[in-house]
């Protein structure tokens, strides 16, 4: 009988002592792997590689905040080499989703644009996940989703900060 989502509890108490790891570890783990598996799906049926979407994710991400995505900074979030970054961005220029554009006052730098193809397609291929996820937040109240909101956002910094460990990076 399957599982109804949002309904796994973690298996009696957290566990204790050096490496003991908690359920909800074990569960953020399959939870990745899923999402990977997903990505995986959305992008092949649309010829697009994991890394293609995370670089159109870190290149969304920065418009979102207002900031300028560039190569180098591609380069730095994606952990690629620099012709890697290039063969990468010309992938993403020459399948309709991404243009470089030189703007402000150093017209050398290139920054780094979603187009309207890279919107559409993203939605297409995100749109049954969202739909899902939507569907399982729902069982929740909002006093439940603000705790699993700072969970998550503590599970992040968590893992970006022993990203950032594991790479030698302060």
């Amino acid at each position: 009988m399957a599982e109804k989502p949002g309904t796994r509890q973690p298996d009696g108490p957290a566990p204790s002592g050096p490496g003991a790891q908690h359920p909800l570890v074990r569960l953020l783990q399959e939870f990745t792997l899923e999402a990977n598996r997903y990505i995986d799906s959305a992008g092949g049926r649309n010829d697009m590689h994991r890394t293609d979407l995370n670089a159109l994710a870190a290149i969304m991400r920065h418009a979102a905040n207002g900031d300028v995505a560039t190569p180098g900074t591609l380069r730095k979030e994606l952990n690629l080499s620099s012709p890697a970054t290039t063969a990468l961005i010309d992938r993403l220029c020459g399948s309709g989703h991404l243009v470089r554009v030189r703007e402000g006052q150093d017209r050398r730098q290139v920054q780094l644009r979603m187009t309207e193809k890279a919107y559409r397609d993203g939605s297409a291929m995100f749109l049954p996940l969202a739909r899902h996820m939507g569907q399982a937040m729902a069982g929740f109240n909002a006093q439940e989703l603000e705790t699993a909101t700072r969970f998550m956002d503590a599970m992040i910094a968590a893992t970006a900060q022993a990203s950032r460990e594991a790479s030698g990076t302060p």
